[in-house]
């Protein structure tokens, strides 16, 4: 393996052809990791509610399109939409809806769980990129997106001088900049980042959703913090274990393209990106508190009214990850963010 700089290490070990996310993963149970979809269809439940109340406060028409990034085996987009079907079944008559995924075993996986669910009585469309669209509005959902952008890592020696990591031969280590690293250390700088992770690609997505969208919401979901923490949050994931990424003793080589890498998404960064397109930050929050200001608790009190006490008890006990704050509730957060084009 050649010397490369970290990104592009670990680029190579999640989207090279036989990197880990290029081929269908389980998540939940038999995966490497859970996420709010796996924990609950209430998460998606959740949304759906937001949608429908986005278009009653006239945000967005009834005419559409609900748009995930980066869909997995497309149970969330399934979840949005039995809701809609549940609260507003009306709504469907008019709204459509998009996936966008470029990974064709991912693909493959979503038209069949789509298919499975609904059959041909909804129309939802697949693109391989968001370039690849042009539409007048969208409710835009991502769950987990940012953390799978490349980022470098940086760290300041006994020097007091800032360095990045590179990678030869699944070994990690600390080098000076150079010539082509201006952005780098504009984002250290901007953030006064000493150690940790610099991610790469906000500014462009954000530029590419103003591009394809004339107004859209957009909301996501992610582990990080709105400040930096001027620490490695680099991990890996391995059925359900946690490796920190500079564990000692660690053979990073055994994980490589058959585990999950990620870190924490700097929010900070990430929102920054985005007013710079003039697209406007109209929330940030711990998972827990988006949960219950989007109306989880009054579709678990409808459910409690229209269901027996087993059914119920089970619901509660699969949305206590998502609500609780020693787990998603508060290491997860929500950022929701409006543009319009006029």
């Amino acid at each position: 393996m050649l010397l490369m700089n970290f990104s592009k290490y670990i680029e190579s070990w999640l989207f090279d052809k036989d990197g880990y996310y290029c081929n269908y993963k389980d998540i939940g149970k038999e995966g490497d990791f859970w996420t709010a979809v796996s924990a609950s269809m209430f998460f998606g439940g959740t949304v759906a509610k937001k949608i429908i109340d986005t278009i009653e406060q006239n945000i967005l028409p009834k005419d559409t399109t609900i748009v995930e990034i980066g869909a997995h085996a497309g149970y969330l987009m399934a979840d949005i939409i039995q809701f809609i079907y549940t609260l507003k079944p009306k709504l469907l008559e008019s709204l459509k809806f998009v996936i966008v995924e470029q990974n064709k075993a991912m693909l493959k996986k979503q038209k069949e769980y789509i298919n499975k669910c609904f059959g041909d009585k909804l129309n939802i469309k697949f693109v391989a990129n968001i370039k690849d669209i042009k539409l007048p509005s969208a409710f835009i959902v991502a769950n987990e997106l940012f953390d799978t952008f490349i980022c470098e890592l940086v760290w300041t020696n006994k020097q007091n001088k800032l360095q990045k990591a590179v990678a030869k031969n699944h070994t990690i280590k600390f080098v000076d900049f150079d010539k082509e690293d201006k952005y780098i250390k504009e984002i250290c700088d901007k953030y006064n980042i000493t150690k940790g992770e610099v991610s790469l690609g906000f500014e462009d997505f954000a530029k590419t959703l103003t591009r394809s969208f004339g107004k859209f919401e957009f909301i996501t979901f992610d582990y990080g913090e709105y400040y930096h923490r001027q620490d490695f949050s680099c991990r890996i994931y391995k059925q359900h274990k946690v490796y920190a990424i500079f564990e000692e003793g660690l053979d990073i080589q055994k994980f490589y393209k058959n585990s999950d890498i990620t870190y924490d998404v700097h929010f900070k960064h990430l929102i920054d990106s985005f007013k710079s397109n003039d697209i406007q930050k109209i929330a940030y929050k711990s998972l827990l508190k988006a949960m219950v200001e989007f109306g989880m608790i009054e579709l678990l009190e409808i459910l409690k009214n229209k269901t027996d006490e087993n059914t119920y008890a089970k619901h509660i006990n699969q949305v206590k990850p998502i609500l609780d704050p020693a787990q998603m509730g508060e290491r997860f957060k929500m950022a929701h963010f409006r543009f319009s084009s006029k």
